[in-house]
């Protein structure tokens, strides 16, 4: 017996459709509640030998889903939420689970699913660590910008580095309303918060890229990628394999400059922003080294600043530095994805 179907996946349940191919059989509904346990259950009742395949959307949820097909023995295949949309064409219907979940069985067994890649549980261990950093370090960011905006608000000077001993002493100093006093201390004990729950975490990635192959070579070949940089880049490139150019790792990193025209108008480029925004966040952090006069592209660096001023010298180094960066994870082949474990080193 072979099985093709594909999964809507939502919060409140879980709606199928799948082919029985020896059969011709269609069958559908509804899994309920979605939890690991409850679709384990299903797929040892509906695919007992495993001789099956199905698709489900990259969209949240995908992970325990993937994961659990796996376990199962049947063949899970991720596809792309932009590009399967794209197929499915002007309605003509209503637009439902059940149409959802038989557009991906449909897809699938046509042999047209647009597939994304599914990266190993390493890999996704620590881009979900990754994410979770740059989640702490941004809320950190905005508690720091509500301050400026509290000290402005109280026509209090501003206070460069507030996290500084000079930062903190000059806050201290500074002439506030009751309310405004309660409102930087506060503050400050959010920072404070913050940074002892990101230290930790940005020592623990720290630890795991100075041991992971890949993020040793993108830190020892590319100026300005430390290790913390080397591995969110890393853990959001993944497999640079699955990109079929440079450019491809461009748009992925919401990179590329969109224009809009029409009727002979057209609006000035922008950057699309339609990606990882991790990923650009440490590549923009490690263009930036390339203000410094040792850094290689200085000279690409200066010219630029002299042509357009902002941020637009570190996001030419940072498309440079992008594309170098696939390089380098895709020349190292198997070996750039490779868990601490197969070094004999414990994760």
């Amino acid at each position: 017996m072979t099985i093709v179907g594909g999964f809507d996946v939502h919060r409140q349940q879980i709606t199928f459709d799948y082919l029985d191919t020896d059969t011709g059989r269609v069958r559908w509904g509804e899994i309920r509640p979605v939890t690991r346990r409850r679709l384990r259950g299903w797929l040892a009742e509906h695919c007992p030998g495993g001789d099956a395949e199905f698709a489900t959307e990259g969209c949240t949820g995908w992970r325990f889903v993937t994961e659990e097909l796996a376990a199962a023995g049947v063949v899970p295949h991720l596809a792309d939420p932009a590009e399967t949309a794209a197929l499915r064409g002007p309605k003509k219907r209503a637009k439902t689970d059940r149409a959802d979940a038989r557009l991906q069985r449909t897809l699938l067994f046509e042999g047209r699913l647009p597939e994304s890649w599914i990266p190993p549980t390493h890999v996704l261990e620590i881009r979900a660590l990754g994410r979770l950093y740059c989640t702490l370090v941004a809320e950190r960011r905005a508690w720091q910008q509500r301050i400026h905006a509290q000290l402005f608000h109280q026509g209090c000077p501003p206070i460069r580095a507030l996290l500084t001993q000079a930062g903190r002493a000059a806050l201290a100093a500074a002439e506030l309303s009751a309310a405004g006093r309660q409102w930087v201390d506060t503050a400050l004990r959010r920072i404070d918060s913050l940074t002892g729950e990101i230290e930790p975490l940005r020592a623990q990635l720290v630890a795991f890229a100075r041991r992971q192959p890949g993020c040793r070579a993108l830190q020892a070949r590319h100026y300005g990628v430390g290790w913390l940089c080397a591995v969110l880049i890393w853990a959001e490139i993944g497999d640079a394999r699955r990109f079929h150019n440079s450019d491809a790792v461009i748009r992925y990193a919401g990179m590329d400059i969109t224009v809009y025209s029409s009727d002979g108008k057209r609006s000035p480029g922008h950057l699309s922003r339609q990606g990882s925004s991790e990923l650009r966040w440490a590549a923009f952090e490690a263009a930036r080294c390339a203000a410094r006069r040792g850094s290689p592209d200085y000279l690409y660096y200066r010219k630029i600043a002299a042509e357009a001023g902002g941020k637009n010298p570190a996001l030419a180094v940072e498309r440079k530095l992008l594309r170098r960066c696939y390089h380098t994870l895709r020349e190292l082949g198997d070996a750039a994805l490779a868990p601490l474990e197969a070094q004999g080193v414990a994760a």
